[in-house]
């Protein structure tokens, strides 16, 4: 294979890489600020510069040229190269700033220029902390400025959009925003308007910044020109613990970090997933964050009185048991692979037909592209299990007719769903696991047990295109289970009983008083004598995958933090 040096070490790659990336995808650190794997290449920040050269070659013979110690002479482009746009050649000879004190001093000077106009402002921007031109000032640039006059003053506060406020005197001119309205969204809304040191970003007159995935240049932008309105001046970003998981807005799977201070869920934004998301989310997916923090149950009750845990659990036990078997459970599109596997076990042990789910499919609502026409995350997860949507008709039928004495409803609402009215369970027992006070079944429910979200529990989903995903906890609950506190990392001898394994502030009132389903369902199911003993979801999983062949290989091993995808079959790709 062709070789390239770098900085004195040999590397093999592949036709058609270009050097930056090879850098980075190697662990060679080169800055950048205008280059983006997904986007095009424009070279225009200067700031990724290398010294390169190719072998020199006998003109008449084509050999190498070799000096008087037998190594190969090397012909340097005569002006440093932008790494991010130079194409890969066998035999190149690069040095980056780690190896040249030329290309150390460029990359200076380029800094320095670049803050003459940059406002230096980091103490009160949302950027400073994750900001690369902070960064790569403290690491590359020089020690002070020699610059001594009125800095360029530009627009500031700029409400581009209902999501993305503008600071023009931040900006760089490094493009990647308009780059990714213009190839990546295809919304073309912004542009760089103005000459000179007078250029930024804006929309055309009259028009709002309104694309669907806007704030996705918030992610992009290397400095702090473009921030996203919602989480303005909220938190720092050394004041937030960030969690990797996957998020539960529809069927695409997208992967996120979760950002919590305080045990509340204050941001989101996407992680990286080339086979799910790439880089991407939607605004919406962002804006869901508040659901997490409100509205949210203080603890299980009774026929709508407040009760503690176990007292709930015998109540749920009591009502199936006097069911003799007229039972419907209800699954869920938004619970995990295991807890949907756990009810299917409890509905097999008292004698009721299999758990059926609550479609949440929306046709037309979707872009093609991260926005599903699918609501739910986990609807594959479900048809997986042989659990099939509910038909409302039956159902109502069956209830009218006294078939079913107990409807089990699993982190759903049938009635907000359109799929029932409160007149339909009137005389029929409730056991549901909820989210929030805002369930509409809630008021109909004998026997409510709050459900920890997906921020808050160990799980799997699986996206519509059959990609098996791990759920990591994002947010402390009261009386954490082992298997949670394991999953965040901390060990089981900490005398800090009171600490919190996710986030450097703590207030305990943020604490939900909820459970995951594979903790309460069998604690439900050893009152009416069936044993689901685990140690873990993980121990679950390992079963699901074991014992049916739809989820062959989906281990949370397996899956890790990209997830595994599914043929067909249920086995590995």
């Amino acid at each position: 294979m062709p070789q390239v040096i770098i900085d004195g070490h040999a590397h093999e790659f592949e036709a058609g890489e270009r050097l930056l990336q090879f850098c980075l995808d190697r662990g060679i650190e080169v800055p950048h600020f205008c280059y983006h794997p997904a986007l095009s290449v424009p070279a225009n920040c200067r700031q990724c510069l290398v010294k390169a050269g190719l072998p020199a070659r006998d003109r008449a013979s084509g050999e190498l040229v070799k000096d008087e110690n037998g190594n190969p002479v090397t012909n340097y482009f005569p002006k440093l190269q932008t790494s991010c746009s130079l194409d890969l050649a066998d035999g190149m000879v690069v040095h980056t700033q780690y190896d040249s004190e030329e290309v150390s001093g460029a990359q200076a000077d380029n800094l320095e220029l670049m803050l003459i106009n940059h406002p230096l402002d980091c103490p009160i921007c949302d950027q400073a902390g994750q900001c690369p031109l902070q960064i790569q000032a403290y690491k590359y640039g020089p020690e002070g400025s020699r610059f001594e006059f009125e800095k360029v003053h530009k627009p500031k506060r700029v409400q581009l959009g209902p999501n993305v406020v503008l600071d023009a005197e931040r900006c760089i001119n490094c493009t990647r925003c308009t780059r990714f309205t213009t190839e990546v969204s295809k919304s073309h809304q912004l542009s760089i308007i103005g000459r000179g040191d007078k250029n930024y970003p804006m929309t055309a007159p009259g028009q709002e910044f309104d694309d669907p995935y806007s704030m996705n240049v918030t992610d992009i932008c290397p400095v702090g020109a473009l921030t996203e309105d919602y989480f303005r001046f909220k938190a720092r970003v050394w004041e937030m613990s960030h969690t990797p998981s996957i998020s539960d807005f529809g069927g695409k799977g997208i992967n996120v970090d979760y950002w919590v201070r305080d045990n509340q869920i204050l941001r989101i934004t996407p992680r990286e997933n080339l086979s799910v998301n790439e880089f991407w989310m939607p605004d919406a997916a962002r804006l869901v964050y508040q659901r997490y923090n409100e509205n949210r149950p203080k603890g299980p009750s009774i026929g709508g009185k407040a009760s503690d845990w176990d007292a709930a659990y015998d109540e749920a036990a009591s009502l199936l048991k006097a069911a003799n078997g007229k039972v419907l459970f209800l699954g869920s599109a938004y619970a995990t692979v295991e807890d949907n596997y756990l009810l299917m076990k409890l509905a097999e042990a008292i004698g009721s037909e299999a758990p059926q789910y609550i479609s949440h499919v929306e046709a037309g609502s979707g872009d093609d592209w991260l926005i599903s026409d699918d609501r739910a995350p986990n609807t594959q997860g479900c048809e997986r299990l042989d659990i099939n949507p509910v038909d409302p008709v039956l159902l109502k039928a069956k209830l009218s007719e006294g078939e079913i004495q107990v409807l089990y409803v699993l982190e759903d609402d049938p009635i907000a769903a359109g799929v029932l009215s409160a007149e339909d369970l009137s005389g029929v027992k409730v056991i549901l696991h909820h989210y929030h006070t805002t369930n509409e079944t809630l008021f109909c429910a004998d026997a409510a047990l709050p459900a920890a979200m997906c921020v808050e529990t160990i799980g799997t989903y699986v996206n519509e295109a059959g990609r098996a995903q791990r759920l990591r906890p994002a947010k402390m609950i009261r009386l954490m289970n082992r298997s949670l506190m394991r999953e965040a990392g901390v060990g089981q001898s900490r005398t800090d009983r009171h600490g919190t394994p996710f986030d450097r502030w703590f207030d305990e009132g943020n604490q939900i008083d909820c459970k995951p389903g594979w903790e309460s369902i069998p604690a439900i199911a050893e009152r009416v004598g069936l044993t689901l003993s685990y140690k873990s979801p993980a121990a679950i999983m390992d079963e699901v995958a074991l014992t049916l062949p739809a989820f062959g290989g989906a281990t949370h091993k397996a899956m890790d933090l990209l997830g595994v995808g599914l043929e067909d079959i249920g086995e590995v790709v």
